[in-house]
């Protein structure tokens, strides 16, 4: 319900400034803007689920290897005492635990190609528990929000973009987006511990406890290492951790005696039509933020805040950063855009330029994860999935700012 007024938001919105545009300023060119948005938005959500469409075969091929090999079940089994209180839905050992982590460690490790299949099929599994098929489950919802709230150990993406700006240290925001989506993270999952009124015992306690205490240690570890040295050891880590676990699952498929090629073409398959299945969802979303994004209410409600920021008397540096912050949990690549912009105008070492990375690095894209993940498996009444990935979004936005500030 709440997606689906967020969406009819959207376009009310760019009709009544479109509007008052004309009205108040004569502007009639608005509305070749805003039309000519829809179109190439539309365009742009069928590039993606094309985009998609190949890594999705690749993975959800490997996936299904994993799966029949026992390293789906492994999984599910080795993080079960954690996973069985926050999806106390799933029963104890089923496909769909294995999934949820894998997804959650790709995503940590900030592989969003592998993180995308892997979640998609954890959908997939949570799904043939699902009674109400076209209604979100608690535990769909739980997933959901830790997608949002997007924990990532190694922000290879923005590193390369600072790189490539020019910034004297690409890595130095490395930590600030480190402290900033674990509170999200944080937030996000002890509220909806609290909406699904799930008892937050010792064991949950202890694993937070262990997860905070080994993000501090990487925090640590990287921070010892010299400056060109981060982003050549995340990177390695990262892809080599991928590989890994391609090996892995082959080779558990090999010890099981399974025709792993045909396993794999199974999987492929089942990615191609999952590619497919999400283009209307990705179209819907991508359209209505195409439109409001060029009717000029981004850019109206940004000079409102920076005009009541500066009245109030606080520091506006942070309100350049805030088209970086509205339009991440709208769109990853408007969001990439908005930060690119305030690099090329600011520099990428300015105040503003490292604090609009920090905020990209804070959370996830979360309507994108709402358009393809209940897409991907026909689930339209959202429940309030919307509402508490908006409050990880808002609550890693808040501490990236606090942090920047803090660190620079």
């Amino acid at each position: 319900m709440v997606l689906n007024w967020i969406w009819i938001g959207f376009f009310a919105i760019a009709f009544l400034m479109a509007a008052g545009r004309t009205l108040f300023e004569g502007d009639l060119q608005v509305w070749s803007d805003i039309m000519n948005s829809s179109f190439s938005q539309a365009a742009f959500a069928f590039e993606v689920s094309l985009g998609l469409t190949g890594v999705l075969t690749l993975w959800m091929g490997i996936m299904k290897i994993g799966e029949k090999g026992g390293v789906i079940e492994f999984f599910g089994r080795l993080i079960s005492p954690f996973f069985s209180r926050l999806f106390p839905g799933i029963p104890k050992g089923h496909p769909a635990m294995g999934a949820i982590f894998m997804n959650i460690s790709a995503n940590m490790l900030g592989l969003d190609n592998a993180a995308t299949p892997m979640g998609l099929r954890a959908m997939q599994e949570m799904q043939t528990l699902n009674e109400r098929k076209d209604t979100a489950t608690d535990a769909m919802i739980m997933f959901l929000v830790l997608n949002s709230s997007g924990l990532c150990l190694i922000p290879i993406s923005i590193m390369m973009y600072r790189a490539q700006g020019g910034a004297a240290n690409p890595t130095d925001v490395f930590i600030p987006i480190l402290i900033a989506t674990s509170i999200a993270t944080l937030v996000g999952l002890v509220a909806l511990c609290l909406k699904q009124r799930i008892k937050m015992d010792g064991v949950i306690w202890a694993w937070l406890g262990g997860i905070a205490a080994f993000v501090a240690g990487v925090t640590f570890w990287f921070a010892s290492l010299p400056a060109d040295k981060v982003q050549l050891y995340s990177t390695f880590a990262a892809n080599f951790i991928l590989f890994v676990v391609i090996i892995a699952f082959i080779g558990a498929g090999v010890k099981k005696r399974l025709r792993v090629y045909d396993v794999f073409i199974e999987g492929a398959k089942e990615g191609f039509k999952t590619a497919v299945m999400i283009i209307p969802y990705l179209v819907a979303i991508l359209v209505a933020i195409g439109m409001f994004r060029a009717s000029g209410a981004l850019d109206i409600f940004t000079g409102w805040v920076e005009r009541l920021v500066a009245m109030l008397g606080f520091d506006t540096q942070w309100v350049g950063a805030l088209p970086t912050m509205l339009m991440k949990p709208l769109s990853g690549s408007g969001s990439c855009a908005m930060m690119l912009d305030v690099m090329s105008a600011n520099g990428a070492d300015a105040f503003v330029s490292r604090l609009a990375g920090a905020v990209r690095g804070s959370t996830d894209t979360t309507f994108y994860i709402l358009a393809v993940y209940f897409g991907s498996v026909g689930v339209s009444k959202t429940r309030y999935a919307a509402g508490y990935a908006l409050l990880a979004d808002i609550t890693g936005a808040v501490a990236a700012v606090i942090v920047a500030y803090l660190f620079f």
